[in-house]
């Protein structure tokens, strides 16, 4: 061994000792991870050939047999002496390498998208120590037995994504990005993409982390793919190629904000009260003399609401509108709106925008539908000094704030209304879109028709399901009693609409919820007028914000029908009561699904994050939450960007 490779392999070596004191001194485990021993706490895994190919060196995380991992530290450098039989064959490896390259695939197992080698340890070390980007690789997928978890539904997505197109270059994070991605490109996951379309991403990617490079250190794949998910969400595919590096990389600065919620993961701030609006404001000297802004009727803050329909044939929209009136008939001339209606996503979307922050001054946008956020957040971008917020829940961006109600706390009083009013405790449940709070909607129904009626039964049809129908799906299930739409649309007056008793003549409407998202608008521009829509603890450039309001506020309640009984109307008001006071909360306590006992007795009630993102259904509804393919065009594009 001459001087030139004994100074090779004891840096590579110090290398190793460096990692592994610092494991010590962390308590953590020092040397490689062997995928022998995570099995362990496996109940049963399936082994599938994936084939020889390219695997990324960051995603080589350990050896497969406990026996070849004490010769190197966690990060793959030596930890063996110069004069071991080991560091003798590791520099002959490194002298290929330099020579002609290393040329013989290594064999991995891949086991949760993390490679552990089962032969070829120090040609992994070598080109480690090398900073090599990837090493050819026999690849075999241990596939674990997936259970609902977040962690398993990532995973489960990866495989659908890695079937479309196999490769490892993507760690995404969070379930949905998979997909996600895969529309911004144009593509989905149920169909293969062409070689052609792979090189492309995997050269746009590289065009990505060149310029990513330039002013962030860590380059993970998690990072990475994250930050180019984000930089997609608001720049065009095609830029990656035709601009450059410099300029990308001042974009991704741009993002800075969306990146670092982004990664952050758990990054959701939810305002659930207006008591919190001002709870925490900027108390500074500066902010004190700044706190009032100077709107007047002659220069007022300019509001406005974009409409993806018409409030003539939407009744979502026209309870909106109802709002905006009511924003303009309280704020007397010192708030003025714009309106734009049947301004879906795209083109049409992105010119409202500019024309009411362009031409027409709005200082606030607010956009209504879930479909809406994609051209939001690149307006928000585009124009940073504007205030963009959306009507959705569980959506998070740092420049776009969103807003949604506890619809679920009315649904919870109308079920336990429903319930009393059925004869033979068989209860229609009609819903709309798959999508994050409405499965709490149904399941709070749910809740309150039991306690009513430990028999009752919540039958559930899904409007928007193609080639369905609900109505047919009731008769045969024999209800009496009908969940229906929560309002009417303003051209087509019907009793379809809250809950009522069927029959042979016409529908007996018993009750039907209220959005009053006047008092809504009302409450977050107050925010605005009065300057704590800025306070501290809503301006951080790592969270997104959400007001998730509720019956406590006034932005949810229930109307009931004169013609109730009165011990039902008394227990409704009852209930009500102890849902704006905080005393009841109908997931609080055992929670059953259909699957079995979610929640034991005596658990906390669930957050409202978890409320918001639940996927399973209570264990008195009959019926489940449809697959995406088996809904219509319209219920799908809104489902891709907020569906559970």
């Amino acid at each position: 061994m001459n001087t030139y490779d004994q100074n090779v392999y004891e840096t590579a070596r110090r290398a190793g000792w460096k990692a592994y004191r610092r494991a010590v001194s962390v308590g953590s485990y020092p040397y490689l991870p062997a995928l022998d021993r995570i099995l362990m706490e496996e109940r049963q895994t399936v082994r599938t050939p994936v084939g020889t190919m390219e695997i990324p060196l960051d995603l080589v995380a350990g050896t497969k047999s406990e026996d070849r991992s004490n010769a190197f530290a966690s990060n793959f450098m030596p930890l063996l002496g110069e004069n071991s039989e080991f560091a003798h064959k590791w520099l002959q490896l490194y002298a290929a390498h330099m020579n002609s390259g290393i040329r013989d695939a290594v064999q991995v197992f891949e086991y949760r998208r993390r490679f552990y080698v089962q032969e070829g340890n120090k040609r992994v070390s070598v080109l480690k120590y090398m900073n090599g980007a990837s090493i050819e690789a026999d690849v075999i997928r241990l596939v674990p037995e997936l259970t609902d978890s977040d962690e398993d539904r990532l995973y489960a997505e990866f495989l659908g994504f890695f079937n479309a197109c196999p490769i490892y270059d993507f760690q995404f994070v969070t379930p949905g990005d998979y997909r996600l991605f895969a529309e911004l490109l144009g593509l989905d996951l149920a169909h293969p993409w062409s070689g052609e379309q792979i090189r492309s991403i995997r050269t746009a990617k590289a065009c990505f982390i060149m310029a990513y490079k330039k002013h962030h250190k860590d380059v993970s794949p998690e990072k990475v793919s994250e930050a180019m998910l984000v930089y997609l969400q608001v720049y065009s595919f095609e830029s990656l190629f035709s601009r450059g590096s410099d300029e990308i990389a001042k974009r991704i600065e741009t993002l800075g904000s969306e990146l670092r919620t982004k990664i952050r993961g758990d990054n959701i701030y939810r305002v659930e009260c207006a008591d919190e609006l001002d709870a925490a404001p900027p108390w500074t000297p500066l902010f004190l003399m700044m706190r009032k802004p100077a709107y007047t009727e002659n220069a007022p803050l300019k509001a406005a609401f974009l409409y993806d329909k018409n409030p003539e044939n939407s009744s979502w929209i026209y309870a909106h509108e109802l709002g905006r009136n009511h924003v303009e008939d309280t704020f007397g001339g010192v708030v003025q709106t714009i309106r734009f209606d049947d301004c879906g996503s795209g083109e049409s979307l992105a010119g409202a925008i500019r024309c009411a922050v362009e031409e027409r001054g709005a200082q606030a946008v607010f956009t209504t539908s879930p479909v809406m956020m994609k051209e939001s957040l690149k307006s928000a971008i585009r124009y940073p000094e504007v205030r963009f917020l959306n009507c959705s829940v569980n959506l998070s961006h740092n420049a776009v704030r969103t807003y949604y109600s506890r619809m679920y706390e009315a649904k919870f009083l109308m079920g336990a209304l429903a319930s009393l009013m059925s004869s033979g405790g068989r209860i229609g449940y009609r819903a709309d879109y798959p999508i994050y709070g409405t499965v709490a909607s149904i399941n709070a129904f749910a809740i309150g028709a039991a306690m009513m009626n430990p028999q009752a039964k919540v039958f559930l049809f899904w409007a928007t399901q193609k080639d369905g129908d609900w109505r047919a799906g009731m008769r045969e299930a024999g209800v009496d009693v009908v969940s229906d739409a929560d309002s009417i649309r303003p051209e087509k007056a019907s009793r379809d609409y809250g809950i009522y008793r069927t029959g042979d003549e016409s529908h007996v409407n018993l009750a039907a919820p209220v959005w009053n998202w006047g008092k809504y608008y009302e409450l977050i521009l107050r925010t605005m007028l009065d300057g704590t829509y800025d306070a501290r603890t809503l301006t951080r450039d790592d969270q997104s914000v959400n007001y998730y309001f509720g019956m406590e506020d006034g932005v949810i309640d229930v109307v009931l029908s004169e013609k109730l009984p009165y011990y039902c109307r008394k227990t409704v008001h009852m209930l009500r009561d102890g849902i704006r006071s905080g005393m009841l909360n109908p997931f609080g306590g055992e929670l059953r699904s259909q699957n079995g006992i979610v929640r034991p007795e005596g658990s906390s009630p669930l957050s409202n994050g978890q409320i918001i993102a639940m996927n399973w259904l209570n264990d008195n509804v009959a019926g489940r939450i449809p697959e995406t393919g088996e809904l219509n065009p319209a219920a799908r594009d809104v489902t891709a960007v907020s569906g559970v």
